[in-house]
């Protein structure tokens, strides 16, 4: 199974900027043409105070910094070039939703996807939503979240798709490197999200679960559970295949490629449709700052029989 999408990662969390202008991105965009990659999603068109593009909303609400180079504009621009699917991913407040307080973050994510339809909707690129809040359970208010944020992109915009990227509750969801004594098992996996996705049927369109939090042996039973209930909502199930190691005492470094390999070849038996990562640029390209990025890369076009560049 072939990555045929990758994450956009400009507003980072917790990996280093590459510090990229628009020669950077496009030879990046070329590789990952180059592997037949035709999605693009920005996982987050800002957090806390940083943005990828200049909402005036935000810099006078919110407080956000104005960034000096609109890359939302750039993303479309080079998506346009090399023939990609860009989807939008709305803003993180890393305060409100983290404080329980869900309506104040739909709100906000409301008027960001207005502000960013009207900017960019007419561009040939812009094909579709990331409703960018994750969670392994069926926490307080994300089923209300998903569906009334899901819902409202999909009215202003005729319709595009939505996609959310979710996480299992395995032994590796943990916030530092190591294993939890147990995780939440496939049966309560399968109640939870059974729950969550007949709640935002209509609303959410693609589940791309993560991959990277339970063992490589269980992930295939997992991503079986995950297919048999997007099947059940008449939704499509994507895996987001990470592509960075969360065995490692440093967060976070290009994955080895036996274990993508696993990952890739679980979602294949389970009959997944479409495997995206995150992400390409930092632990997958011949870009990358990490030079083990670049073997990386190698290896999984010497697997492939691809000629990537």
């Amino acid at each position: 199974m072939k990555i045929t999408g990758t994450f956009l990662d400009e507003i980072s969390y917790d990996i280093p900027h590459q510090n990229w202008g628009r020669e950077e991105w496009d030879r990046d965009f070329a590789s990952m043409k180059s592997i037949g990659i035709d999605t693009v999603i920005l996982i987050r068109c800002g957090l806390r105070r940083f943005l990828s593009y200049p909402s005036e909303y935000l810099i006078e609400n919110e407080g956000c910094y104005r960034p000096p180079v609109d890359l939302v504009d750039l993303f479309l621009d080079l998506a346009e070039k090399y023939g990609m699917t860009f989807y939008f991913g709305l803003y993180d407040s890393g305060k409100y939703w983290i404080n329980r307080e869900f309506e104040r973050e739909m709100a906000i994510g409301r008027i960001i996807a207005e502000e960013a339809w009207g900017r960019y909707g007419h561009r040939k690129a812009f094909g579709g939503w990331y409703l960018n809040l994750e969670v392994s359970r069926s926490s307080a208010g994300i089923i209300d979240l998903y569906a009334e944020t899901g819902n409202f992109v999909k009215k202003i915009s005729c319709g595009l798709p939505t996609m959310i990227s979710p996480f299992i509750d395995g032994i590796k969801a943990v916030d530092t490197v190591g294993t939890k004594d147990n995780s939440i098992g496939v049966e309560q996996h399968e109640k939870e999200w059974d729950k969550i996705l007949k709640g935002i049927h209509g609303a959410v369109d693609i589940v791309a679960f993560q991959d990277g939090h339970c063992d490589f042996h269980e992930l295939a039973d997992y991503l079986r559970i995950n297919k048999k209930l997007t099947d059940r909502y008449g939704m499509t199930s994507w895996t987001n295949c990470e592509t960075f190691d969360r065995d490692m005492p440093i967060r976070f470094l290009p994955i080895k490629w036996e274990k993508m390999l696993l990952k890739l070849e679980a979602a294949k038996a389970a009959g997944i449709e479409k495997a995206i990562t995150f992400e390409f640029s930092h632990f997958m390209s011949p870009n990358s700052c990490y030079r083990a990025a670049g073997h990386l890369f190698n290896r999984y076009c010497e697997h492939f029989g691809i000629t990537g560049r």
